[in-house]
Parts: structure tokens; C-alpha cells; sequence
């Protein structure tokens, strides 16, 4: 009976895999994933975690949508610089900003985190948050991505967006713990990945309360990367994750930190890997640099997928290609 039983809920687990994962292909990176929920899901089994401790962790920049050819917060930003310009006549007196005007990507870059942090202040500041989340979503229905022409909203990955729903069909709760602004992804990602902005973590900038409403100031609050994620985490969730999901060496303390809880874990990074479907990248690109991350995660075992080998598809749209006519 006991076998049988056993067998019964193997075949179950298989079913449930299949129902949910349609866009992976089988394969060890697959299995990893179907066998961390088997076990941590399991009442009866020594590996078993209780659902209030079911906590999982994604990264969102490469981790969740396509991040190349630079972030897409940083082109929502580069457009609002160019839309404030000319009412901002003194930009074409500052290196900085006069090279977002002039679209001079390699110059803004040469600015390091700081000029990004910037133009962002200058650029979101004065603002409610309302508003600011009002100009995003404008801004994510309009804006075209320059190699896919499609809206940024397009570009999510459905194998990952596949896993969230598996996890929570097994009771895991998934938190978005990414170093973009938190104002900027809770103006999307609710209605883009269905999760409520509550569980959405990331950097913001200072905030103040004036006549019923939150308004935006020119001065950084917390930065959302390498090891503030961990502290994030602390801060909003309260509890050690179980799982974490990352692309690059800024989530790497954030998944040493769920590797470090003491019940079962799994640790999970994306590999872009497919020049073709999407980018190849790693250890040399100046957006989602995978390279520290990338010699621990193989020297732990941990999962590394490879989007080129393990994903069917990439984004949604291939699920419905158009039709030659």
C-alpha cells in the first residue's frame, strides 16, 4: 500500500510538472526544480517545509524580462530626460545629461552607478508616487524595444513566468527582490506577473508625506543589489528564504543567504546562453555581468540554466507566432 502510494504521488508530481512547465524542456535543470518542490512539499518526508516558510526569491532584471541591451528602467529614464529637456535648459550645460539628450549611451554608462542614480533623481523627484507609477505604465504601453520592436511588457520570459505559477500552486510565496526602482515595478508587475505590490522589493529613493500624498525627493533611500539584497529581504520579509532565482553576480549574496538556511534550499540562476532567441552574456557584459556568480554556482551545484538547451520558447509571442500569409 505504502508503494503504491508512493507511486501514486510520483505520477502526480509528474502530471503537475507537465501541467505547469509546458515551456521547459526535460532535462537535470528541469528535474531540480520538480524534485526541490517534491521534497519540501512532502508531509511525510524529512526534507518537508511548512507552507508559512515556503519563501521564494526572484531577481527580475534577466532573471524575469530581458535586460539588454540595457535595463529598461534606465530607457524609461533616458526618455523621461529627453521629454523634460526642454524645459530644463541647464542639462545642455552638464556632461551627464546632455549625453542622455544626445542618446550617447557609451558616455551615460562612463558615469558608473552614480550618473544613473542621477538622472533618476532628477528625473522622478517632485513627483507623487501615483503619478510617477502613471508616467511608467504610459510609458510600458508605448515604448517600442529597439531590436524586437514590441513593448518591454513583451519581453518576459514565459519558462519563468511558468515557474512562479508552479510554486505557487505548491504554496510557495514569491517575493520580486531586484535592484530596480520598487515604485517603477509595482507600477507593472501586478497586473504583468500577478503578484500584489506588497511582495515586490527593490531600490527607491526618499519619500515624504504632503497633503494626503507620498511625494518623491531627489535623494537616494536604499540600493537593492549584491549584498543589500539579503538585507532587504530581512527588512521586508522577515524570514530566510528557501529558494532564490538570479542572472548575475548582484544576486549572488542573495542566494548565499538562501543557500545558508538550514531546511532544504534551491538555488537557481539563469544563464543567457541564446544569441539567436535573445543575448548570449556573462562574465564580460556591462548589464547583468555573470561572473563570480556564475564559477560558485557550478563549484555548489547549483542550478544553472542554460536558455538555449532548457527553454522551448523565450517570451510569450512564440507561443502564437503569426501565421505566413
Amino acid at each position: 500500500m505504502l508503494r503504491l502510494l508512493l507511486t501514486l504521488s510520483i505520477l502526480l508530481s509528474m502530471t503537475q510538472a507537465r501541467e505547469y512547465l509546458v515551456s521547459w524542456n526535460d532535462g537535470k535543470n528541469k528535474q531540480n526544480i520538480v524534485e526541490f518542490v517534491n521534497k519540501t512539499t512532502d508531509p511525510k518526508g524529512s526534507y518537508y517545509i511548512p507552507i508559512k516558510d515556503r519563501i521564494a526569491v526572484f531577481d527580475n532584471d534577466g532573471t524575469l524580462w530581458s535586460e539588454q541591451p540595457m535595463y529598461f528602467q534606465l530607457s524609461f529614464i533616458l526618455d523621461r530626460v529627453k521629454e523634460m529637456a526642454e524645459d530644463h535648459p541647464e542639462w545642455q550645460k552638464k556632461p551627464l545629461f546632455k549625453a542622455a539628450i544626445d542618446g550617447d549611451m557609451k558616455k551615460v554608462l562612463s558615469f558608473g552607478e552614480h550618473g544613473l542614480v542621477e538622472l533618476a533623481t532628477a528625473t522622478h523627484s517632485g513627483m507623487s508616487v501615483p503619478d510617477f507609477q502613471e508616467e511608467v505604465r504610459r510609458w510600458i504601453k508605448d515604448a517600442k524595444h529597439p531590436r524586437f520592436n514590441r513593448p518591454y511588457s513583451d519581453l518576459i520570459y514565459q519558462p519563468m513566468m511558468e515557474l512562479i505559477t508552479y510554486l505557487e500552486a505548491n504554496d510557495f510565496k514569491v517575493y520580486i527582490v531586484s535592484g530596480g526602482g520598487i515604485d517603477f515595478m509595482r507600477a507593472f508587475i501586478p497586473a504583468l506577473y500577478e503578484l500584489p505590490a506588497e511582495q515586490i522589493i527593490g531600490s527607491s529613493v526618499a519619500v515624504e508625506y504632503k497633503d494626503g500624498k507620498i511625494i518623491k525627493l531627489p535623494k537616494i533611500n536604499f540600493i537593492d543589489d549584491k549584498e543589500t539584497k539579503p538585507v532587504a529581504i530581512n527588512y521586508h520579509i522577515g524570514k530566510q528564504p528557501v529558494a532564490a532565482f538570479g542572472n548575475s553576480d548582484g544576486d549572488l549574496a542573495m542566494m548565499q543567504y538562501t543557500e545558508a538556511n538550514r531546511a532544504e534550499t534551491l538555488q537557481l540562476y539563469v544563464h543567457h546562453t541564446d544569441a539567436k532567441r535573445e543575448w548570449a552574456y556573462d562574465r564580460d557584459s556591462h548589464v547583468g555581468k555573470f561572473d563570480k556568480g556564475l564559477d560558485y554556482a557550478r563549484d555548489h551545484r547549483w542550478t544553472v540554466v542554460d536558455m538555449k538547451k532548457d527553454w522551448k520558447v523565450i517570451y510569450p509571442f512564440e507561443l502564437n507566432p503569426p501565421k505566413n500569409k
